[in-house]
């Protein structure tokens, strides 16, 4: 613990006078020595350079945060720095999603990352057909999370708007509070009828519900902080800095290294090549999933070096985890 105590504050491969100097252990520089060596052989650190120090290895970082390490509280301050954050009056999710982000990469001073909602938990708000022109028109689709969704559509020539706003009567009727998957066909059939009586947009209605309310269900991710990284000892290197910055141009990776999280509870910690990508094997991620109605649908995680203090970032991701869990479901009673 000593070591990775060290390492973590200077960034710096730490000897053995160091840790006799630093640290109370009662025992001599020539025995911590000896037990550095011994930890060497084990694979539990290692020495970057000749005749440099030991750093700890992946296997030495994830032995502490498994077995040695003992987890951070956050001080009031910090605590209150979180608080305030979600004070200002929130319209929807997209701005909660996002003062998260900004809020976790300002306090680690790491890179945030944030899973947004999944649309296939998200239940139908509002819907609103709105004629563009002759034989176009845009479906707009609110959900309950807040995030919105717009389609554009072909409709017959001679459909107007007031067609048009009697099926968005009829879906918001039928349909609102409801997720993709509780559209049953029973419930097209009650839409059937309530249509039935207007020849001219029935086929249109349907023709709607199989394809214009059919959601994009791909996560957003939104990233905070992301040079904060770069500015950390390790990726002083231009190469690093470029591998880096490629990994987090592609969004299919970051999603990847959030959805690890979501099957589980409580906090994940991947340590280098356990993320199985080439450009962060020098970084962790510590993730976290949080809940609405007690149900993961998002993750929220932190991107550092491996160097990181493990232990008081697990306890910010908690906390912010917990802060935008409850938010989300206070926004979600107004909407119900």
């Amino acid at each position: 613990m000593a070591i990775i105590a060290d390492y973590i504050s200077t960034a710096e491969p730490v000897g053995s006078r160091t840790i006799a100097r630093k640290f109370d252990l009662g025992v001599s520089p020539a025995t911590i020595r000896n037990e550095m060596s011994d930890l060497e052989d084990l694979g539990y650190i290692e020495q970057p350079h000749t005749s440099a120090g030991r750093i700890p290895s992946q296997k030495g970082y994830r032995y502490y945060v498994d077995f040695l390490m003992k987890k951070k509280d956050l001080t009031s301050q910090e605590e209150e720095t979180i608080r305030r954050g979600y004070e200002k009056k929130i319209k929807d999710i997209g701005q909660v999603v996002n003062r998260t982000s900004s809020i976790l990469s300002q306090m680690t001073n790491f890179a945030s990352m944030i899973m947004t909602p999944r649309a296939d938990t998200s239940a139908f708000k509002h819907i609103k057909l709105v004629l563009m022109s002759q034989g176009q028109a845009m479906i707009i689709v609110v959900l309950s999370t807040g995030a919105l969704q717009h389609n554009m559509i072909q409709v017959p020539g001679e459909v107007t708007q007031v067609d048009l706003d009697t099926i968005s009567e009829v879906f918001n009727a039928k349909l609102q509070g409801l997720t993709i998957d509780k559209i049953k066909l029973t419930l097209i059939r009650e839409i059937y009828f309530e249509l039935s009586r207007h020849k001219n947009i029935l086929d249109l209605a349907m023709h709607l519900i199989q394809q214009g309310l059919t959601l994009n269900r791909e996560d957003k991710i939104y990233m905070g902080g992301v040079f904060n990284i770069l500015n950390q000892p390790e990726f002083h290197n231009i190469e690093k800095v470029k591998s880096l910055l490629g990994l987090l141009e592609h969004e299919d990776l970051l999603r990847n290294l959030l959805e690890r999280s979501t099957s589980g509870e409580g906090v994940t910690v991947c340590i280098g090549s356990e993320m199985n990508a080439e450009e962060v094997k020098e970084c962790s991620v510590v993730v976290a999933t949080y809940h609405v109605d007690g149900k993961p649908v998002g993750a929220m995680g932190v991107l550092g070096p491996t160097r990181m203090d493990y232990a008081w970032v697990i306890s910010v991701v908690e906390h912010m985890t917990r802060n935008l869990s409850d938010t989300l479901e206070k926004m979600f009673k107004g909407w119900r």
